[in-house]
This record gives C-alpha cells, sequence and structure tokens, in this order.
C-alpha cells in the first residue's frame, strides 16, 4: 500500500525505476531482513545504497527534485510530510486496520465511533488550512505526495467527501498525470501478484 506514495514520487521527479513484487516468505527471509529488519516494504534499492520506510524514501527522492522540496520551502515542505506521517496518518491507519481487517468484529465495532471522531478532529484541521489553497504550501510538493496517499487510507469512506476543500485537494492530486502513471504501475503489479492483507 505504501509502496504507492514511492512510485509517485519518482513519477514526479521524473526518476525512472523498475519494481519487484516480494511474497510473505521472502520478506521473513535472513537477506531480506538485512535489508529491512522488520521485514517491511518498500525498500528502495539504488546505487547511492538501500533506503526503507515509504517517508524516508520519498524525502530522499525530493532531495534530488526541486519541484518536490523547493529550496525556498525545504523547512515547510518537512513540516507538511511530517504532519501526513505523524500527525494525520495514525488515526486514518487506525480506521482502516477496524474496517478492513476486523470488520463486523464487536471490539471494532465499539471502538469505530471513536475512530471516526479522531479521524474527523484531522480532517477538520487539514480542511480549514486547505481552504483557499490548491496544496499545503500553496504548490505541489513532496508533502501532498504523503498527505494524498495518507488520506486514501479511508476511501472506503465517504469522510474526505464531508469536507469540500479537502475532496477537492485529494481529487486535484489524483489528477495528476505522476499519480496516474504510478497507480497504474501499482495495478499492474497487483494484476500480477495476489496481494497481502497489509
Amino acid at each position: 500500500m505504501r509502496d504507492l506514495r514511492v512510485r509517485w514520487a519518482l513519477e514526479e521527479a521524473g526518476l525512472a525505476y523498475e519494481s519487484r513484487w516480494i511474497d510473505t516468505e521472502e520478506r521473513s527471509s535472513e537477506a531480506y531482513r538485512r535489508k529491512h529488519p522488520f521485514g517491511m516494504v518498500p525498500v528502495l534499492e539504488s546505487r547511492d545504497g538501500t533506503l526503507i520506510e515509504s517517508g524516508a524514501i520519498v524525502y530522499a527522492i525530493a532531495e534530488q527534485c526541486d519541484a518536490l522540496m523547493p529550496a525556498g520551502q525545504r523547512a515547510e515542505t518537512l513540516t507538511w510530510m511530517f504532519t501526513a506521517l505523524n500527525t494525520v496518518e495514525p488515526p486514518l491507519w487506525n480506521l482502516f486496520v477496524l474496517d478492513q481487517l476486523h470488520q463486523g468484529e464487536a471490539w471494532a465495532n465499539l471502538r469505530r465511533a471513536g475512530a471516526v471522531d479522531e479521524v474527523k478532529a484531522r480532517l477538520t484541521a487539514l480542511s480549514q488550512w486547505l481552504d483557499g489553497r490548491d496544496y499545503l504550501l500553496g504548490h505541489f510538493t513532496a508533502a501532498d505526495v504523503l498527505m494524498t496517499t495518507v488520506l486514501r487510507f479511508i476511501r472506503h469512506t465517504d469522510l474526505v467527501a464531508g469536507f469540500p476543500p479537502l475532496d477537492a485537494y485529494v481529487r486535484r492530486c489524483e489528477a495528476r498525470p505522476a499519480f496516474q502513471a504510478a497507480l497504474r504501475s501499482q495495478m499492474t503489479d497487483y494484476a500480477r501478484n495476489t496481494p497481502v492483507a497489509a
């Protein structure tokens, strides 16, 4: 799931890449654990070395692309990248897990209303920030890559649609040619391989 943000950043930066599907068995192997100690994906291997964690990978890609990490707005871009991953993602991911991985379980049903309230609090603040802005910093950056992919965790709900500035923002970001290319690439890999539940 989090590979989409890496693919998208690579597409925005105009960097060529190849993807390789790995299964659960390989992720548990000693060789893979030397790349990613927790056996997770994505992992980016390049001539500069091996990177893990999608946020760190997007950051490294953005460092090579002034459009994704504008020189005059580096601190602001980093601030919003961390905001996407540390402030907005946790409650949205929690709701995704409740709805998609524990749907129908009694404890999940009891927890869901509180989880939705937490999500709405984040979406309210984010929608207020975006009201009158096309992107987080006024123009597209790596922060928008991360924020949009975080917001996609709850696309199985109508929560984002309840905030018009936020809904328009997601649609605007997803309409970008680089996003469409990244999504096609991801879906092609999924079509060739059976996805494992997150």
